[in-house]
């Protein structure tokens, strides 16, 4: 039996980061979603070509004190999420997570669906830099590039 394209996300998100084995790394199930969405709701984005989804990105809006904390390892992706409050005003923006189906890469839907979060966070949040923790080398190119479109700097663990 063929897995549906959500199906074939989770699976991605399994090979690529791991999580379910990293007790570090944010593991995101629905309760962590609606905890994203109270953030703010441009966080958890997805592309759907009518089949169901072929892309998602997860941005997670902070504090620079987080952010450095996260950056000099002192604290992990789960507590940066967990200490993330829910009603405060954002200045730098994690690149958590861009997963886009095999067969859909190249096409740019990572990259617009990442810049359309940050326009929409940006609407609220005084947005000053950019953080990531970066797995792959698309992961890297990725974030590289929505620094430079973005015109804001960006930091890498």
């Amino acid at each position: 039996m063929q897995l549906s394209n959500f199906e074939r996300l989770v699976q991605l998100a399994d090979e690529v980061f791991a999580s379910k084995n990293d007790p570090d790394q944010l593991d995101v199930n629905q309760e962590v979603i609606e905890r994203l969405k109270r953030i703010h709701p441009a966080t958890v984005s997805e592309f759907d070509d009518g089949d169901g989804p072929v892309a998602w990105v997860l941005v997670i809006p902070t504090t620079t004190e987080l952010m450095n904390q996260f950056i000099e390892n002192r604290i992990s992706e789960k507590e940066l999420f967990d200490l993330t409050p829910t009603d405060t005003t954002y200045n730098a923006l994690y690149l958590c997570a861009a997963l886009v189906l095999a067969e859909y890469r190249g096409k740019g839907i990572a990259k617009q669906l990442t810049l359309n979060a940050v326009e929409s966070i940006r609407k609220n949040h005084p947005l000053k830099v950019l953080f990531v923790w970066v797995f792959t080398k698309e992961g890297d190119l990725l974030s590289d590039s929505i620094a430079c479109l973005t015109s804001l700097p960006l930091l890498k663990r």
